[in-house]
């Protein structure tokens, strides 16, 4: 997607330190495969999981935040070293709060990505609200960014990369790999 295609970031974006998503419609593309016994199976893009590593190679911090609580999804987070995970949360406040305490960081410092109902009231109370382009009418109503990529399909990683271009942070990205091109 060329750059003036993109949908301009508000001013609040260049104060983000923590980025908080959602699993199902966020890192996924909401679909929830059940097998005999139980067994959950989950789809990730591998786009976003480059763009929650590029987040946390400049220093930032990712947490999850969920309603439904999967093996699948800790071991994703596991995988992208993501230690702030919060799963069976049905009222997500208290687990956003929760992580506010321990990382000590401000509403104003935290981006959160969600696409329905429940991750409202933490898009209402962050400083930067994100919707992949297949969130729910109200969400995308309360989302300060929208991205053009769906849940699961490299929304969090398109969000990712837009952030750390406002903050100035992207050629700092860019030059781990240019370093090691031939």
């Amino acid at each position: 997607m060329a750059e003036s295609d993109r949908p301009p970031l508000p001013p609040a974006a260049a104060g983000i330190e923590l980025l908080v998503l959602d699993v199902d419609g966020v890192m996924t593309d909401g679909g929830i495969y059940l097998g005999a016994g139980g067994f959950e199976m989950k789809r990730f893009d591998v786009a976003d999981g480059a763009g929650i590593k590029y987040w946390q190679r400049v220093g930032k911090t990712t947490a999850i935040v969920t309603g439904r609580s999967s093996e699948a999804a800790a071991a994703r987070a596991a995988e992208l070293g993501i230690v702030l995970i919060r799963q069976g949360a049905k009222q997500k406040l208290p687990a956003y709060e929760s992580i506010l305490a321990e990382t000590g960081l401000s509403d104003e410092q935290v981006a959160v990505m969600g696409d329905d109902l429940p991750d409202l009231p933490l898009m209402h109370r962050c400083g930067l609200s994100i919707a992949p382009a297949n969130a729910v009418a109200e969400v995308l109503a309360a989302a300060g960014f929208r991205t053009r990529a769906a849940g699961g399909a490299g929304a969090v990683r398109e969000a990712v990369e837009a952030v750390l271009k406002v903050q100035g942070l992207w050629e700092t990205v860019l030059e781990r790999y240019r370093r090691e091109s031939p």
